[in-house]
């Protein structure tokens, strides 16, 4: 399973992944500027002829609503481009757990048999639970990622389904609009923090860059020169760069 799972997701694959992403969340921004948003000259926001704002025309009101129209937000940013992936992403989840936990039950079953028992003895069968339970793990921590997601961007999308469907009858109270805009600011803000109490990888690089950045003291000359006199104690033999082995070292702890 692990070498398939190489095989397939290769570090060229994921670039090309990442960028294709990138491209598409760039076009999808466009879309307003191609003409899905309030034309001023319908709306009072100017003299009407795109050029500049005189004296006595009317003000520019510096609102979001103002320029974005309301339609764009929930039938493309919302229904397109959160409930469908969104929908996408759970169903992908919920058959990721279901064939770990077949598989973790199938491993569970299979240790009373035989076979079980001399992987077991070979170290293979202790090996396969840990990958599958390791998997999990991971599995659970990018599940929780995206209901933090859901959980913090749904109240604002809903605010703006209601203010397209409902305007008149359903006024929204500015404390729940501004409420659901923080969320969604604070969502950016939750994603390092998960990461970092569920993925002990990035956990340990994480607190190695806080010390080195924030905590860690700025070298002095005493600290230069005593680095400088152990590194002239240590063998010059060469490690497996070529390099010397104090090298190789700081190179790894780098």
């Amino acid at each position: 399973m692990k070498d398939v799972y190489s095989a397939i997701v290769t570090p060229r694959r994921a670039w090309v992944a990442v960028c294709l992403c990138w491209v598409l969340s760039f076009l999808s921004g466009l879309v307003p500027m191609l003409g899905w948003h309030h034309d001023p000259r319908l709306h009072g926001y100017g003299n009407g002829s795109g050029i500049g704002i005189d004296a006595g025309d009317a003000s520019i009101v510096c609102k979001f609503t103002s320029v974005v129209r309301m339609d764009y937000m929930v039938y493309f940013n919302f229904f397109g481009c959160v409930v469908a992936p969104l929908a996408v992403m759970t169903a992908l989840y919920g058959e990721i757990f279901r064939l770990i936990c077949r598989q973790l039950e199938r491993r569970a079953e299979a240790t009373v048999t035989a076979a079980a028992a001399a992987a077991a003895a070979t170290g293979n069968g202790s090996g396969f639970q840990r990958y599958y339970h390791k998997e999990l793990r991971l599995a659970k921590s990018l599940a929780l990622i995206v209901a933090l997601f859901a959980l913090c961007w749904l109240p604002l999308h809903v605010m703006n389904c209601v203010a397209l469907f409902c305007p008149a009858a359903c006024p929204l109270p500015k404390a729940a609009v501004y409420t659901g805009i923080f969320m969604s600011h604070v969502n950016s803000a939750l994603n390092p923090l998960v990461y970092a109490f569920r993925i002990k990888r990035f956990r340990v690089t994480l607190v190695r860059v806080a010390r080195r950045c924030a905590l860690c003291p700025p070298a002095t000359a005493s600290t230069v020169t005593a680095a400088a006199a152990a590194a002239a104690a240590e063998p010059a033999s060469a490690g497996p760069s070529g390099k010397p082995i104090l090298m190789d070292k700081m190179t790894t702890d780098l």
